[in-house]
């Protein structure tokens, strides 16, 4: 098993960056490598707040200006390389907007630590659908590897993620590179502030001018107050006309055997 999980990560990844969809505000969030502990269950709700975001309904999908959006993330880990994560993605907000959205699976595979490989290496891949109320792609893939590092106090993780509509009108443009990136700093044991990016730029063999890309930064803040506990709070900026801007997000995370 050791052998073979050090030879399928690298043959995945390659394919990853051979491939030639944007950031839904509904779970904002850079990976880390590490899983969740077997037998045991995360419980995580995402509430994001969007004060500047799309004002008129376009292409059937309603806007996000001032729209709350509440995903519940159930995760379980089964050993020491595998977990699955299921989401349930809520709306809140007028004019009809409130409402079910859709559902996501995430399977997700990692080297473990007893490797002693010198950065953390996982492997997510995430598949579901939206209400086409609230997206013009109902079905999409997502593809995510994970890679991250912790130098004492200073973590940096790297996803460079690729997805796929598949049902839609996005289907023609196949994989959308989408990298996330994140670094904080352990002010103290439980005070980790730092900064998350998300990108949406396109297909790389076709990249978007640079107002259809979606740039997102936010200035994040982790409290690591008990290993049952997870909390993340962070407020972003959109740079580019295609994406929302002035998001608020918290998360918060309980684990349970």
């Amino acid at each position: 098993m050791r052998k073979g999980l050090l030879i399928l990560f690298p043959l995945l990844l390659s394919l990853l960056t051979m491939l030639v969809h944007a950031q839904d505000n509904y779970e904002i969030q850079v990976y880390g490598s590490d899983l969740v502990e077997p037998k045991t269950t995360m419980l995580e709700l995402h509430s994001n707040f969007t004060f500047d975001g799309s004002k008129e309904q376009v292409n059937g999908v309603l806007p996000t200006n001032h729209v709350f959006h509440e995903t519940v993330e159930i995760t379980h880990g089964f050993n020491p390389w595998l977990e699955v994560g299921f989401y349930f993605f809520n709306s809140i907000g007028n004019k009809g907007r409130t409402g079910y959205v859709g559902s996501h699976i995430r399977p997700r595979i990692s080297i473990p630590k007893s490797y002693n490989l010198p950065v953390g290496l996982s492997l997510s891949t995430e598949v579901g659908f939206q209400n086409s109320k609230f997206s013009e792609d109902t079905w999409s893939v997502e593809i995510r590897p994970i890679v991250d590092k912790q130098w004492s106090k200073l973590y940096l993780a790297f996803n460079p993620t690729f997805d796929k509509a598949l049902k839609g009108p996005g289907t023609i443009e196949g994989f959308i590179f989408s990298p996330n990136f994140k670094a904080s700093y352990a002010v103290t044991k439980a005070f980790i502030p730092g900064f998350e990016y998300y990108g949406a730029i396109g297909p790389l063999n076709n990249i978007y001018k640079w107002g259809q890309q979606q740039q997102q930064l936010f200035l994040a803040i982790d409290l690591d107050v008990s290993p049952k506990w997870e909390f993340n709070a962070g407020y972003g900026f959109g740079f580019t006309s295609s994406t929302d801007g002035n998001i608020f997000k918290i998360i918060v995370g309980r684990r349970l055997r």
